[in-house]
């Protein structure tokens, strides 16, 4: 037998392998506490393993606010269409005429925007032509809750707002409501959509009572855009109508592309 140096050998006998034992070795725990044991905090390459769905009403951002001036009102909204940080559109209006003097600006999921837009033009044709008249604006904000709150128990994902002014008193009127039709009067300025916060922020620091067609103008372009520069869900751009007795004056606003 030839010396092998370097190598050892044991004096115990050689064992058979045994057919009925594994040659594999088998995992003393279960794979999902293998997982846990190795990435103790859920993640794995730095993604959760917990999803969580945005809100319905943040997936296409956007922003709206109606103020009451002297014998006026006025109502504003961004242009952006987007899918959470990426935008797909910059021409996207959300405020809808329904009369000479009543106008609905409608925040929220774009579908719903589109679809409630769509069936409140078909309620008021029908109005117009039952009442021979057109629709006042309270009258409006009443046919909004009731459609908002027949769909309750599975609502449109909208924020609505309402302004115009009274036909026979010339009264401004604004209110907003929420997804299942409960109305929020207001006698100074209503906000909805994604921007909400900067807007009550930028319109409880520049609103004053009795303010002119030009004023009102003025502090309704400066809140949107300062609050839509400070939510990154709107912006892009806004349209702003301010409603008189005799005339509706429409502005585009150019704002900040990014």
């Amino acid at each position: 037998m030839p010396d092998n140096k370097g190598a050892t050998y044991s004096s115990r006998p050689r064992q058979e392998l045994n057919p009925s034992t594994p040659v594999f070795p088998t995992w003393t725990i279960k794979p999902p506490d293998l997982y846990r044991a190795i990435f103790p905090q859920g993640s794995f390459l730095g993604f959760s393993q917990t999803i969580k769905m945005s809100s319905p009403f943040s997936i296409n951002g956007g922003a709206c606010v109606a103020m009451v001036g002297k014998d006026c009102v006025a109502i504003a909204c961004d242009l952006r269409l987007g899918l959470q940080a990426l935008t797909v559109s910059n021409n996207f209006p959300k405020i809808f005429s329904y009369g000479d003097s009543v106008y609905l600006g409608l925040t929220g999921l774009a579908t719903d925007v589109n679809t409630v837009s769509d069936l409140f033009r078909y309620k008021v044709n029908m109005y117009r032509l039952r009442e021979e008249r057109a629709i006042a604006p309270t009258t409006f904000a009443n046919l909004v809750s009731s459609s908002l709150y027949e769909k309750r128990f599975g609502p449109y994902f909208v924020s609505p707002v309402v302004a115009g002014l009274e036909p026979k008193t010339g009264k401004p009127f604004i209110c907003g409501f929420d997804s299942i039709g409960c109305i929020d009067f207001a006698k100074d300025f209503i906000v909805s959509g994604t921007a909400t916060e900067q807007l009550f922020g930028m319109c409880e620091n520049l609103w004053e009572p009795d303010l002119t067609p030009d004023e009102l103008f003025e502090t309704i372009s400066q809140a949107l855009l300062n609050a839509v520069d400070r939510d990154a869900l709107s912006g892009w751009g806004a349209h702003v109508y301010i409603i008189e007795k005799d005339k509706v004056t429409k502005r585009l606003l150019k704002g900040r592309q990014d």
